[in-house]
């Protein structure tokens, strides 16, 4: 699958002509009609998603499940499309009549701008009942009232170990704390006589694989916003607490230290996946890993997962972890809504097409009905995943009309604090706060 890395670039609005009608600077959008009940669609759409190779296969199976059933709508469709192709073909008047977004962190700009459809208004007519998508999934495919996404699947992120590293170090369970997690660290690194790390415990930088600003909030309960929309990245005491904790570990090894061993780490989604490789003992990632390390075979690789480790302040928290999703809407653009509607409903509201989603991608199914099911897949491992999407406590990034400007900024805070440049914590934070609710528009 492809995982797109954060820039860590807060992009200035309405510079260009993509920007100006991504950021809602042009005129509103024609308003939106839909046929009456019962009319039957037809004709052609275009599909546009981000999947590449296996899951792509998996994809094209459940579309042609859709073909045989709807066969007066051909579906064509086109794999490898990523966010920004997507959002510059729609700005550009052109682009799918159905997208598929890898990421959650869309739906605010998509919903506000009106780049995606409103759904309100098919649901209702062909008498939807949502009751079957989880409340926390609801929430991340709606923006300010407008659903105009549904979701397709979903990710929990968990935490890989080593288990023969762990026997080897005295070490007899995953860490739950991030203390716990410091110590195991420690233990399983191991470091030649020139001091440079052959194998590191835990790889704490931001922007290491899966170490984003938006996975750690979640070992800390961090907001990134307040109840009027405003950053809560400097009033929250969870982020100092977390930051302080990451640069600890980051100290330990010696930054230029860490990005050195990092220069030998192949490609995150390759063969040659540090934590694949044994270059690291313990590790962030989606369950996902679990489908990609059946299919790369690493030698010798006897592992295990568990939810991520929690700061010590808040261990009632263990067992949480951070959940997003791919979402999926119907383009301003389509010259033909209602044959996209009826693809989108097919996909997200249909419990077998959940299902052979879901075990043929291997992501967590969205729908409750789906979750439950006999046909579902899974096994110990992917069932932790599972337990971390249904925790009531797990958590995801919130929808914003700046998209991802918020957790873009906290990533170049963190490059330059995990780097030993920032040497006023708090004052660091507050000026970040600042620079996000400028891209927020406050």
């Amino acid at each position: 699958m492809i995982r797109v890395r954060r820039s860590g670039v807060l992009a200035a609005a309405c510079l260009t002509t993509a920007a100006l009608v991504a950021a809602g600077c042009t005129p509103a959008a024609k308003t939106q009609t839909i046929a009456s009940p019962g009319v039957t669609a037809s004709g052609t759409i275009e599909f546009w998603h981000f999947f590449t190779d296996r899951e792509a296969t998996a994809i094209q199976k459940v579309v042609d499940e859709f073909s045989v059933k709807f066969p007066q709508v051909k579906v064509i469709v086109k794999s490898g499309q990523d966010d920004s192709k997507m959002t510059q073909a729609i700005a550009a008047g052109q682009g799918p009549d159905v997208g598929l977004s890898y990421s959650t962190d869309i739906v605010g700009k998509f919903c506000s701008t009106g780049a995606w459809q409103d759904l309100t208004p098919y649901l209702s007519r062909d008498k939807v009942d949502l009751s079957d998508i989880p409340d926390q999934v609801q929430q991340y495919t709606a923006f300010q009232g407008k659903r105009c996404s549904l979701p397709f699947l979903s990710d929990a992120y968990g935490f890989y170990y080593n288990k023969k590293m762990f026997a080897d170090a005295g070490i007899t369970a995953p860490p739950k704390t991030l203390s716990e997690l410091t110590a195991d660290a420690k233990k399983l690194t191991r470091k030649g006589s020139d001091g440079n790390i052959k194998v590191a415990g835990f790889d704490p930088l931001s922007g290491f694989y899966e170490n984003s600003p938006a996975h750690y909030a979640s070992l800390a309960g961090a907001k990134w916003l307040t109840a009027d929309g405003k950053s809560a990245v400097g009033s929250d005491p969870a982020w100092a607490e977390l930051l302080k904790w990451q640069k600890e570990l980051v100290d330990y090894y010696g930054y230029e230290k860490l990005n050195k061993f990092q220069s030998t780490f192949g490609d995150e989604a390759s063969p040659d996946n540090a934590f694949e490789k044994g270059q690291v003992a313990m590790n962030i990632d989606g369950e996902w890993r679990i489908a990609n390390i059946a299919a790369d075979a690493p030698k010798d690789l006897d592992w295990g997962v568990a939810p991520i480790p929690v700061l010590d302040s808040k261990a009632d928290m263990y067992g949480a972890g951070y959940v997003t999703g791919n979402v999926i809407g119907v383009s301003r653009n389509s010259k033909n809504p209602e044959a996209a509607w009826q693809f989108i409903k097919f996909l997200t509201t249909n419990t077998d097409s959940v299902v052979k989603l879901a075990n043929g991608i291997k992501n967590v199914p969205t729908l409750t009905s789906a979750l439950k099911s006999p046909n579902l897949t899974t096994d110990e491992k992917f069932k932790v995943f599972l337990d971390i999407f249904a925790h009531p406590k797990s958590s995801t990034t919130p929808p914003c009309v700046c998209g991802t400007a918020y957790q873009d900024a906290t990533s170049d805070f963190l490059t330059e604090w995990q780097s030993g440049k920032v040497k006023d914590l708090p004052g660091g934070l507050k000026k970040l706060d600042d620079t996000i609710n400028q891209a927020i528009g406050g």
